[in-house]
């Protein structure tokens, strides 16, 4: 597949005002001529692709009819927005999107006034949405409201929260679902697409303002309504919607511009409440790799766009993904009562290979963290062993069920935490900051982080065996250390750290795959003749208090290392330490964690670098803490 090189009338696009008036045989021109660039960027650059092409003509269709950004247009899992960034004035940096210092791959308010609300996470536009519109029914304002929800996120229950506030509510507000899988699309043809036009039209509801008028005197108000819906129903689909307070039209070709405009027209138009509008497109559409592939190149490395072959990773060591899922399928070859949970991210927390395995024990949930948290403690409590393996970021989304049908019953559910700490191109929304500070917090839970893949296994073999209460292990995107895998794991002492380095002026005490760092630091500190005591904490929770006693007593300096937020690992050592009155004796400590910012994307190691969280830093601190030996000799072993 070659694509044309030429552009001529998307160059003309520098903002949405642009597209008015224009013919729909340009708009097509445009259309094509976008999705196009939206491929040559990706194939540059990485990152969602499939998404994005699906939407190309809805979002070129929303951009000409509507008034953006006074109208807001808020998208749902905003990895759909890279045509809508290309068309809001953004195209010149396209190609720097999930790059350090370029654009996010969501939408993002200090980006642009065209993103009136950011979106990584799934399920919110709605509930935004309604925020929005009554805002501006609060300010007497004449704007429209827009929210395109798709790709998976109508399995979460906010979603349908939200639908229900709103349709009681009856704001004035379009929702657009992007059936993108045909999931819960009837056959999309010309009598349905000939039906949405009818009844988004002015004609038709006029008509009904007047049927109205005319039976409400006689008292059939009620049975009229339910009538009309449920022929609609029947003709069209979206009774369900219909019950919850929307006008439903559709489904409808969500390529086809001949039907999307006059729609998006009428629903424009309409001023009697929430309307959902059910388009239908095809994932990776126009771009036959990304059509034929399984996944429809959801996300991306760089690819050649004639063959769309990706660039292949360096081999090297195993991702810890994969050593997490091959670890718990070996735990599960020997205990029947194993089973696995994830919410919508099977490929990305290596269930899918415990899925091919034992397809009878693997649930995966959708976009529902906290349906997860709480069907996994369900099957703790009747004697099953589940492991929720939910990214840290995701995992915020179920806290309340941690706590309260977790952690209050001591039930024994294991959370595998993956992408624990920065995660690199999907930046802030995406980081697993926070896990460490709000599973500690939460009395009785194991909480455990693996230094590298050979602590991984470790930790999951460990998991497997704790039954009376939950427990959790984190550990990073990426590959592996390299070192060698056990071949038979072995069940950690529960609280228990490790000495890796004796030394004796400075500790070091890592939680988490900082470790690596932490022993490279204190090869810079040796340097200088400043001897380094380098620990594995393994357990943030219950803490290693003998551990960190002797630390304390052994040492001038104790510095705690961690891929966490502040107020996590090192906030428990330290109120450990106050508890014991070791901080009355001359003790010098500080705790390096994550900044208190949210980073912006850029190449892990970059990040890290950024926060002070690298080799180079850790010694720095050191020496700061001390009051002697020489940072610039520091800065020039770290260079050499």
């Amino acid at each position: 597949m070659t694509l044309p090189a030429k552009t001529r009338l998307l160059d003309t696009v520098a903002t949405p005002a642009d597209l008015k008036g224009r013919s729909r045989e340009e708009l097509r021109q445009i259309a094509d001529e976008l999705r196009n660039e939206v491929i040559d960027a990706v194939s540059v650059t990485g990152g969602h692709l499939g998404a994005g092409l699906g939407v190309v003509e809805l979002t070129l269709a929303i951009h000409s009819i509507f008034d953006t950004p006074d109208d807001k247009l808020i998208f749902d899992v905003g990895h759909q927005c890279y045509p809508h960034k290309i068309l809001t004035g953004r195209r010149d940096r396209i190609r720097t999107i999930r790059q350090g210092g370029g654009l996010s791959g969501f939408t993002k308010r200090e980006e642009s006034d065209y993103d009136p609300f950011g979106a990584a996470h799934a399920s919110t536009s709605i509930s935004a949405g309604l925020g929005f519109a009554k805002a501006r029914d609060l300010s007497d304002k004449d704007n429209k409201v827009v929210c395109v929800i798709g790709d998976g996120a109508m399995s979460a229950g906010m979603a349908y929260e939200a639908m229900n506030n709103a349709g009681s509510d009856a704001s004035n507000m379009l929702v657009i679902l992007n059936d993108n899988d045909m999931s819960i699309a009837p056959p999309v043809g010309a009598m349905s697409h000939y039906l949405s036009k009818l009844v988004s039209s002015r004609s038709y509801r006029g008509l009904r303002k007047f049927a109205k008028s005319v039976i409400k005197p006689i008292g059939l108000t009620t049975p009229a309504r339910k009538a009309e819906e449920y022929l609609r129903g029947f003709a069209m689909g979206g009774t369900m919607f219909e019950e919850l307070g929307f006008y439903y039209v559709g489904p409808i070709d969500g390529h086809d511009l001949d039907v999307l405009l006059p729609v998006l027209e009428n629903c424009k138009a309409m001023d009697t409440g929430p309307v959902l509008l059910h388009v239908v497109t095809q994932k990776g559409k126009g771009y036959e790799p990304a059509e034929n592939s399984a996944d429809k190149y959801h996300g991306v490395a760089k690819f050649n766009v004639v063959t769309g072959e990706q660039q292949k990773s360096k081999s090297g060591p195993p991702s810890y993904t994969k050593v997490f899922a091959n670890s718990l399928i070996e735990e599960a070859r020997k205990d029947d009562r194993i089973v696995g949970i994830t919410a919508a991210m099977p490929g990305g927390t290596g269930m899918d290979l415990f899925e091919k395995e034992f397809p009878d024990r693997m649930f995966d949930v959708g976009i529902a963290e906290q349906h997860a948290v709480t069907f996994a403690a369900g099957m703790a409590a009747d004697g099953m062993r589940p492991f929720a393996a939910i990214y840290s970021t995701f995992l915020q989304r179920g806290y309340d069920q941690v706590v309260h049908d977790v952690a209050i019953q001591k039930l024994p559910v294991r959370f595998a935490i993956d992408r624990a700490g920065l995660v690199g191109a999907d930046g802030p929304t995406h980081a697993g900051s926070f896990d460490i500070g709000y599973l500690g917090a939460l009395p009785g839970f194991v909480c455990m982080a693996a230094a590298d893949e050979a602590e991984l296994v470790h930790m999951v073999h460990t998991a497997a065996g704790i039954d009376d209460r939950p427990s959790a292990f984190r550990y990073p995107r990426g590959n592996g250390t390299g070192i060698e895998l056990p071949a038979i794991p072995e069940a950690l002492e529960i609280g228990k750290g490790r000495i890796v380095r004796e030394g004796s002026s400075v500790a070091i005490l890592s939680y988490g795959t900082r470790l690596q760092e932490a022993l490279q630091a204190a090869d810079l500190l040796g340097a200088q003749g400043l001897s380094c005591t380098v620990a594995d904490a393994r357990f943030a929770k219950p803490l290693d208090t003998d551990l960190v006693n002797r630390l304390a007593r052994e040492h001038e300096v104790l510095i705690t290392v961690e891929e966490g937020a502040r107020g996590g690992f090192g906030g428990f050592v330290l109120q450990h330490l106050a508890e014991v009155g070791a901080l009355d004796t001359g003790l010098r400590i500080r705790t390096m964690h994550l900044p208190d910012i949210f980073q912006d994307q850029d190449k892990p190691e970059a990040m890290y670098v950024e926060a002070g969280l690298d080799a180079r830093s850790i010694a720095a601190r050191a020496i700061e803490a001390l009051g002697r030996g020489n940072v610039e000799e520091i800065d020039r072993l770290a260079q050499a």
